[in-house]
């Protein structure tokens, strides 16, 4: 039971009612089938608990089946499928009971990548196709922008940021969303009085923390020629990684260690200077060093 709050779905408080009254569905991390029963077994096994006929539950079973994809595979063992095959019957049993909330635990996490790719836009074709509600839960960024209407981000228990995908990953409301939505790169800035900002130590003005995302930055010569729109900071490489489509270094600046990207090669202990936008930096107030403070209380 929850120490505090009430849990209501479409209006109908479900807080005080066991499971099987809540008229919600479950999609599990680990599938969880029954190994010893076939596809259509493991399809119709809520209906069956729920005292449904013969008749109805093989109707739904046959329904999502030809819903899943996977006409004909009602006799087979659900041991004899691949990881992508269980989990749409996980998907089919949670649906065949036709609740009002599908409830979903990172349910592609055991999948191989390009499986994951897949039945994600699966998923995100049935849901909105059927209609129903979901809530998903994800540490997957690239999952959580693809599925989700509306993102809800959580921080120690707390939802820190909801609101539609394109408002979390453009407006994060803070330094953790901003990180979580892909801008880990961070760096202090100060902010003078008349809107300038440096990376500079010492200089008097409004401390900042300023995130950006690796592919919004570039890799330029160590000499090149500031401009007044960017945010030039000049460094070292000291990582190199080639990730397909170009390069992504690890540049090691006075500030803090920052990524970058460069469609060519440099070597590691090269001179070079991380460029970025200055309307692609995501500025938050920054905490003064535990030095700075004042006595506890003061």
């Amino acid at each position: 039971m929850p120490q505090a709050g009430r849990i209501r779905v479409g209006g109908r408080d479900i807080t005080a009612l066991p499971p099987e009254k809540r008229g919600t569905a479950m999609m599990f991390q680990s599938y969880a089938l029954w190994p010893h029963m076939t596809v259509a077994g493991n399809i119709g096994y809520g209906l069956r608990m729920r005292g449904a006929g013969k008749d109805e539950i093989a109707r739904r079973i046959d329904e999502m089946l030809t819903l899943l994809q996977l006409q004909g595979f009602g006799p087979r063992p659900v041991t004899q499928l691949s990881g992508g095959q269980r989990q749409r019957v996980a998907l089919g049993r949670a649906l065949a009971v036709d609740p009002s909330l599908l409830l979903l635990d990172e349910p592609m996490s055991n999948l191989d990548y390009k499986v994951r790719i897949e039945l994600r836009h699966e998923l995100r074709a049935l849901q909105k196709r059927i209609g129903i509600t979901a809530v998903y839960v994800t540490h997957d960024r690239e999952e959580a922008l693809t599925l989700a209407d509306r993102i809800a981000v959580l921080d120690a228990g707390h939802v820190v940021q909801y609101g539609p995908p394109e408002e979390i990953f453009h407006e994060p409301a803070s330094a953790f969303v901003a990180g979580f939505m892909g801008a880990d790169n961070a760096i202090a800035l100060t902010r003078s009085p008349d809107g300038t900002l440096s990376t500079a130590a010492g200089m008097h003005g409004e401390p900042l923390t300023a995130h950006f995302r690796s592919d919004v930055a570039r890799i330029d010569a160590a000499n090149g020629t500031p401009n007044a729109a960017e945010l030039r900071m000049p460094g070292e490489v000291v990582q190199t990684l080639y990730v397909g489509q170009g390069y992504r270094y690890r540049v090691r600046t006075d500030g803090a260690d920052v990524w970058a990207h460069a469609s060519h090669r440099i070597d590691e202990g090269a001179p070079v200077a991380v460029v970025v936008p200055r309307d692609a930096l995501l500025l938050f107030p920054r905490a003064a060093p535990l030095a700075d403070r004042g006595a506890p209380g003061g």
